[in-house]
């Protein structure tokens, strides 16, 4: 299995521990749908300015099978896109889309089951007007992305993994999934209580 591949194994809540806030998009970032699957994939970079969406549409032609399309957005006004530009991004095997705007449609999205992380659902379409270049460093959520990291996304949240740090980061996630499994709740639970009784202790807490 490949590393990418790898990383639908991996949580968000695991790679957060991992990686630190800094690598975790804002919570207003969230699926538009109920109970999305985890997505996992390289990010597709696309930067769209106020009120327009086509490097978006743009991207869906281009970006490879299994991407995940991650947009910074110039404003929550207008929608990035709609049912048939999820549609054709889904037949051509993107993953998903990530985007700090808005989508419209959203009841067909839901009916496809392509998941899109979203701040929300605006019915007006944006325009298409403003070329510009794919693939380079955006902020999305909060965060920078780059092309080629690791985007894993549920309903836990969205978290990107840089390109560089892959391979270390999915062998520290998988040492920590290993040592989750082999502890049982009473040995969490005692461990646990000693943490947080040993703080308060040292806080000055007599109760």
């Amino acid at each position: 299995m490949n590393d990418i591949a790898a990383f639908d194994g991996i949580s968000p809540t695991i790679l957060a521990e991992l990686l630190g806030r800094e690598h975790v998009m804002d919570i207003g970032i969230r699926p538009l749908w109920s109970s999305p699957p985890r997505v996992a994939g390289p990010a597709f970079t696309v930067r769209c300015p106020p009120g327009d969406n086509l490097m978006l549409h743009a991207a869906i032609y281009r970006a490879e099978p299994g991407s995940v399309i991650v947009v910074e957005a110039g404003d929550v006004d207008y929608a990035l896109a709609g049912g048939n530009v999820c549609a054709i991004a889904r037949r051509r095997g993107v993953a998903a889309f990530v985007t700090d705007g808005v989508i419209r449609d959203l009841a067909e999205v839901r009916e496809l089951g392509f998941p899109v992380f979203a701040r929300g659902v605006m019915p007006v379409p944006g325009v298409k007007k403003a070329v510009g270049p794919l693939n380079v460093p955006v902020r999305c959520g909060g965060v920078e992305v780059h092309p080629g990291d690791i985007v894993v996304a549920d309903e836990e949240g969205v978290v990107v993994t840089p390109g560089a740090r892959r391979e270390q980061v999915l062998l520290e996630a998988r040492k920590k999934l290993a040592e989750e499994a082999r502890e049982t709740l009473d040995t969490w639970q005692e461990a646990h209580r000693a943490r947080v009784d040993g703080i308060l202790a040292e806080g000055g807490f007599t109760d």
